[in-house]
């Protein structure tokens, strides 16, 4: 029965957080560009002077990653976001062509519906309000119970922050009880407009079938080429950079790392130098039985641990100068533990002849589990670059840069995301790094420039000329034809 009330309970908040969301959108909808870039600012300001609270109540809530590395993730949700965005023209008209008298407008979708995965949860918090609300919308969050206490002070410090810009501070909101019920009443609320869903991949599909439209994101498994040209120490430690940076727990990491086969030597004593420890035969078997669930999904346990604590987990000793683990695998799918997605320091290496086998292999992999997501290499060669952006099913093409920094937008000059759509391949709307541009539509003005009689002359000229061309190409068949009579006549 108490359980039953918490649904009951929690449902109700959400049709509350709902009606207010809507009505402190309304209110936005009335503010000009700059009274919207102000609550923005303040948004990512507050993220930047909580950013080390957030980040210790996020590892304490979660055990995942970090608490240094959780730090940088919420300035970079905040103030980097904030910095990338905040020149973007977002409200009223946006664009003007006087030639063809036609011009664009702005027109927010409303209340959007937020999952926050438990991976990233104040960071996620602080980017997807900033980016709603620079669009002109509400946005009303379902929290991961895991990380419930984070996000809802997060969620707190951004209320404070809209208010003090003038605000209305129901722009951001959070279920408190959080229940599968709420949340499912949350996505297909009549009053939500868009489902922007960051979470493991069941939470996604719930949010593309709930007839709510929405922006979901796949699974990321990104194979990392050392091509030969690369600067071997630099490109691994861009990878080891990456694959540690809050213990993996960022989708666009590598998950694998492929080299030719006459560079195996050469890459595995580089990443062993630099702290990779390469597990034995036994030690490989005992941690892939560990890592799945008998489901075939990854275990929950390791997400966001350290070397030793996922060994520990697995009943291997890994030394303590390990910074990731690496397992030699030479297969894709069941069976082949590696060749997953693991949000944990675990990598998996494969070789192949050359960068022609290279390329099949990891297009396999992708299309296994994560594809459309993120793909990344090493290369001096840009005919290279070339020959695999051509051939990956990926959405971000990385290179030279730790995947993880570089897929977000924190390495290169992506739009700064949490939020990583895959394209139609791997069942996303979006293959873009996820902006204010993507929570809004567009309404397009469009001034007449002819009237029916033009467009009927026009229609009736195009026919003429098509019919004249007709009748030539006729002429010119039957004079070929009298031609050829002519000449077998005069053969007899």
């Amino acid at each position: 029965m108490q359980l039953y009330d918490k649904d009951l309970l929690s449902v109700q908040e959400v049709r509350d957080l709902v009606e207010k969301a809507k009505a402190a959108q309304q209110e936005l909808a009335q503010k000009s560009q700059a009274e919207v870039d102000a609550i923005v600012a303040s948004i990512a300001k507050a993220g930047v002077r909580n950013a080390e609270r957030l980040a210790q109540m996020a590892n304490e809530d979660t055990g995942f990653g970090k608490v240094a590395d959780k730090v940088i993730k919420n300035i970079f949700g905040s103030q980097m976001v904030y910095e990338h965005i905040k020149d973007m023209k977002t409200i009223g008209i946006l664009d003007r062509d006087e030639a063809n008298k036609t011009y664009t407008i702005a027109a927010p979708v409303g209340v959007i519906a937020g999952l926050i995965p438990s991976t990233n949860p104040t960071s996620t918090a602080f980017y997807k309000s900033e980016i709603s609300i620079k669009a002109g919308n509400a946005i009303v969050f379902s929290p991961h119970p895991s990380a419930l206490r984070s996000i809802s002070e997060a969620i707190k410090v951004i209320r404070q922050a809209i208010a003090e810009a003038g605000g209305n501070e129901n722009l951001v909101s959070c279920i408190s009880l959080p229940t599968m019920q709420a949340t499912d009443n949350l996505m297909k609320h009549p009053d939500v407009a868009l489902i922007l869903a960051t979470g493991g991949s069941a939470m996604v599909r719930a949010a593309y079938s709930s007839g709510t439209p929405a922006i979901g994101v796949g699974p990321g498994n990104g194979p990392a080429y050392i091509e030969k040209t690369a600067d071997l120490p630099l490109a691994v430690k861009r990878i080891m950079d990456s694959k540690t940076f809050d213990y993996g727990t960022i989708c666009a990491s590598e998950q694998s790392v492929v080299c030719d086969d006459d560079m195996a030597e050469a890459v595995q004593k580089e990443m062993e130098k630099q702290g990779a420890y390469f597990l034995t035969d036994e030690e490989r078997l005992k941690l892939g039985k560990y890592i799945l669930r008998a489901n075939g999904t990854m275990n929950p346990a390791i997400v966001g641990k350290s070397p030793q604590v996922i060994g520990e987990l697995a009943g291997i000793n890994v030394p303590a100068s390990a910074k990731v683990i690496v397992a030699k695998e030479d297969g894709i799918g069941k069976g082949h533990p590696y060749s997953n997605e693991k949000l944990a320091p675990i990598l998996a290496f494969y070789t192949a002849p050359d960068y022609k086998a290279i390329a099949k292999l990891c297009d396999e992999i992708l299309r296994y589990e994560g594809a459309g997501h993120t793909f990344s290499m090493h290369t001096k060669d840009d005919r290279m670059v070339e020959y695999f952006a051509e051939r990956m099913p990926a959405s971000r093409i990385i290179i030279n840069s730790p995947s993880a920094l570089g897929g977000i937008g924190a390495s290169t000059a992506l739009m700064p995301a949490l939020t990583l759509g895959c394209g139609a391949i791997g069942g996303s709307a979006t293959s873009e790094n996820v902006g204010p541009m993507n929570l809004l539509n567009l309404k397009h003005v469009a001034y007449g420039l002819r009237e029916m009689e033009e467009i009927r002359g026009a229609a009736a000229k195009e026919q003429n000329c098509c019919g004249a061309e007709k009748k030539v190409s006729a002429d010119k068949v039957d004079e070929i034809v009298a031609e050829i009579i002519a000449r077998i006549q005069s053969a007899k």
